[in-house]
């Protein structure tokens, strides 16, 4: 335990300083004048002139050299200092504080309906392999998996948004706002899931203690649960370290599309506005969540398994 946690701070803080150079050099060779964007965000495009876009480059200091604001930027960022919004000029710590909230309820609704959907319909076609469910699963599962979000998303809203007028579309008011944004991300993760839940289902029902097992006696529902998803749900939970990547990738791009509060809606409205603080700040954020994630998988991994324990 103690070495996971010390592997997972170093991957920490080798991923702030990577995102934030990274994140850092794009937004400054990225087309255009910061200052003109900056200033348009500021107070509005009907009031721009280079006087205003002037005064904004001289007091954000975005005339200095780069190697000068790099520095400038990663010593603040050795203090734990964010800085200020460029647009809004509130602490970009504060507005992540509240975008990461409701970031982290989208994310987290997403990823519990894709446990609910994905490995329970896994496991079932694992225990009939070859039949019509079976079948079907694989069929629905790579239709899922090969549409990508924003197109599910657009679907979702035509369908439940405009034409049946059940769900809101976007933002976020009430439990129902969640609804299409979380189903949009949780379809994507679950359609992997399942096949591998129904290929892990498939080895262990075949394995002598799980054949064992009904010989003794034991009910069909107790073989399974005792038995079967146990040792079948390990390779879900360590494939689930790897879907995080398209699950903060598909905030992003989810959140845009329902104009959800959220992380990755502000950093999208981050990067049009050229807010360098709020991009580096959300991409820093982002980057800290999935190591986050990555982390309790391994946690789940450990408690299922007590060989890894006892390696470890």
């Amino acid at each position: 335990m103690k070495g996971l946690i010390a592997t997972r701070l170093m991957q920490l803080v080798a991923v702030i300083l990577i995102v934030g150079t990274l994140s850092f050099a794009l937004m400054y060779f990225l087309p255009g004048d910061p200052a003109l964007r900056i200033a348009a965000g500021r107070y509005g495009p009907d009031m721009m002139d280079n006087a205003i876009s002037d005064m904004v480059r001289a007091e954000l200091g975005l005339d200095q050299p780069i190697l000068v604001r790099f520095l400038s930027w990663m010593g603040d960022l050795v203090r734990f200092d964010l800085g200020h919004s460029l647009v809004t000029g509130a602490p970009v710590i504060h507005e992540i504080g509240l975008q990461l909230g409701y970031t982290l309820w989208l994310a987290v609704t997403a990823f519990v309906l894709s446990l609910v959907i994905g490995p329970v319909a896994g496991a079932i076609a694992g225990l009939f392999p070859g039949s019509v469910y079976d079948r079907v699963m694989l069929l629905v599962a790579v239709g899922l998996r090969a549409v990508p979000p924003f197109v599910l998303a657009i679907l979702f809203m035509m369908v439940f948004g405009v034409t049946l007028r059940w769900l809101p579309t976007a933002g976020f008011g009430s439990w129902e706002n969640l609804v299409l944004p979380s189903f949009t991300l949780a379809l994507g993760l679950a359609a992997m899931s399942s096949r591998v839940m129904r290929d892990a289902m498939m080895g262990v029902a075949s394995a002598p203690y799980f054949i064992h097992a009904r010989y003794k006696g034991l009910s069909d529902r107790a073989v399974v649960m005792r038995h079967g998803v146990r040792n079948a749900s390990l390779p879900v939970v360590t494939y689930l370290g790897l879907q995080m990547v398209y699950l903060v990738e598909g905030v992003v791009v989810v959140e845009s599309i329902f104009a959800f509060p959220g992380i990755g809606h502000a950093l999208v409205h981050a990067i049009i506005a050229r807010d360098v603080p709020m991009v580096q700040g959300t991409a820093l954020a982002m980057g800290g969540l999935f190591v986050l994630l990555n982390s309790v998988v391994d946690l789940m991994c450990l408690r299922l398994d007590p060989r890894l324990r006892r390696a470890a």
